[in-house]
C-alpha cells in the first residue's frame, strides 16, 4: 500500500513537518516524490524517485514545476497523490479547487484558499465531492493541531445544529490579553506586553499584523462556513483592530512599537473598568448562528469563565449546540511549527489510510 507525496514549502512549518514525516513508522508507503523548496527550488525525477528527505537541504534542485504542471505529473504517478502545501501562498491556494478535481488530495495549514471569497470554499468542496474528487483536510488552519475542524465537522454531519462558537484563536493575541488583563489589579501596560510577546517569537516580524485581527478573522470565517453560515470573506464582519488609528500609516514595525506607549492609558481604562465589574478582557472570535452575527474582537468575561483562566498563548473554543447546550470545549497549544506539523502530518496520513493502494 503507497502513495505519492508532494510537499510545498520547506520554511518554519515545513522543515518541521519533514522531519516529523522522515521519523514516523507508518504502514503504508509515503514516498515524497515532489519537494519544492521555495518557489524557484525544487526535488524531483521524471520517473517519480522519492527524495531522500535525510539529504534534502543540500541536495541538487531543479526549477519548480508549474502548478498545473504539478497536477499531471501527480495524477501520473503509480499511486494515489496528497498535495502537502505548507505555505501561506493564495496563489497555490486558488488553484485547490484544480488539483482536487483532478484527484489531488490536500493536507494543509493554509487558510488562504477556505477564508477567502466564498466562491473558492464552494468549489473545492464540491469538486472533492464529486466522483473522482481529492479529498480535503486542513485541521491546521485553526488551531494549529488542536482538534477542532474534526469535531465541529463531525457535529455538523451527524445532524447537531450549531448554536453559538466563542473562541480564542491567536496565541499571540491570547498571550497579550491573559498578561494584560487579569483578575488582580494591576499596571502592566499594553506596549509593554506586547513588546515581551515580539521578543517570545508570537508576533509577525510587522506586529500590526496580528493586532489588525485578520489572521483571526480568517479562522472565524472557517468556522462560521463549517457551522454552515455562508460568510462572504474575513472583511464581511466587523472585526476590533488594535492597532490605533493614528499608527496604521507607520512605515515600520519598529516604528508602531515605539509610539504604541501613547495608548497605553485607553487600554489601561478598559482593563480597569472590566475589573471594576468582575470581569477580565479577552480577544475572541464569535459566531452566533440563531442570529447570524459574526464578530471579533475584546469581550469581557467573569472570572469563573474558562476563557479568563487561559495561560501563556493557549487556544480555547467554546462550541454550544443543540446537543451540547453545556458548550464542548476545546483548549491547549494553539500555535507553533512543531505543533502546527503534527496538524499537518496527521491530516496527510489520515487521506493515506484513504486513499493508499
Amino acid at each position: 500500500m503507497s502513495v505519492n507525496i508532494a510537499i510545498i514549502g520547506s520554511g518554519v512549518v515545513g522543515s518541521a513537518f519533514i522531519k516529523q514525516l522522515k521519523n514516523i513508522k507508518f504502514p503504508i508507503n509515503l514516498n515524497v516524490v515532489y519537494l519544492a523548496k521555495n518557489s524557484q527550488e525544487a526535488l524531483y525525477s521524471s520517473d517519480y524517485q522519492p527524495v531522500d528527505l535525510a539529504t534534502y537541504e543540500t541536495a541538487p534542485t531543479k526549477a519548480t514545476l508549474s502548478l498545473p504542471e504539478l497536477a499531471k505529473f501527480l495524477k501520473s504517478g503509480a499511486y494515489p497523490p496528497i498535495l502537502v502545501d505548507n505555505t501561506s501562498s493564495p496563489q497555490l491556494a486558488a488553484y485547490y479547487p484544480e488539483f482536487i478535481k483532478q484527484g489531488v488530495s490536500i493536507a494543509t495549514p493554509n487558510k488562504k484558499a477556505f477564508s477567502s471569497d466564498l466562491k473558492t470554499w464552494e468549489e473545492i468542496f464540491s469538486n472533492s465531492s464529486a466522483p473522482g474528487g481529492g479529498l480535503v483536510y486542513h485541521e491546521a488552519t485553526v488551531g494549529a493541531a488542536l482538534p477542532i475542524i474534526g469535531p465541529l465537522n463531525d457535529l455538523v454531519l451527524t445532524g447537531d445544529k450549531i448554536k453559538k462558537i466563542e473562541g480564542i484563536l491567536s496565541g499571540s493575541l491570547s498571550y497579550i490579553f491573559n498578561s494584560l488583563s487579569t483578575s488582580e489589579p494591576s499596571t502592566t501596560k499594553f506596549s509593554d506586553v506586547v513588546n515581551v510577546a515580539k521578543e517570545l517569537g508570537f508576533l509577525e516580524p510587522d506586529p500590526r499584523d496580528d493586532l489588525n485581527g485578520m489572521d483571526f478573522a480568517r479562522k472565524v470565517t472557517i468556522l462560521a462556513r463549517i457551522a454552515g453560515f455562508q460568510v462572504e470573506s474575513p472583511s464581511s464582519f466587523p472585526v476590533d483592530s488594535l492597532v490605533p488609528k493614528e499608527l496604521e500609516a507607520c512605515a515600520t514595525g519598529a516604528e508602531f512599537l515605539e509610539k504604541l506607549p501613547q495608548y497605553d492609558a485607553d487600554f489601561q481604562k478598559r482593563k480597569d473598568e472590566a475589573l471594576a465589574e468582575g470581569k477580565v478582557l479577552r480577544y475572541v472570535g464569535q459566531v452566533d448562528m440563531d442570529n447570524k452575527t459574526l464578530s471579533v474582537g475584546i469581550a469581557k468575561y467573569s472570572f469563573d469563565h474558562p476563557f479568563s483562566s487561559l495561560k501563556g498563548s493557549d487556544n480555547v473554543i467554546s462550541i454550544t449546540t443543540e446537543r451540547y447546550t453545556n458548550p464542548l470545549i476545546i483548549q491547549g497549544a494553539g500555535a507553533g511549527a512543531d505543533i502546527t506539523a503534527h496538524g499537518v502530518l496527521a491530516d496527510a496520513l489520515k487521506i493515506a489510510q484513504r486513499i493508499a493502494k
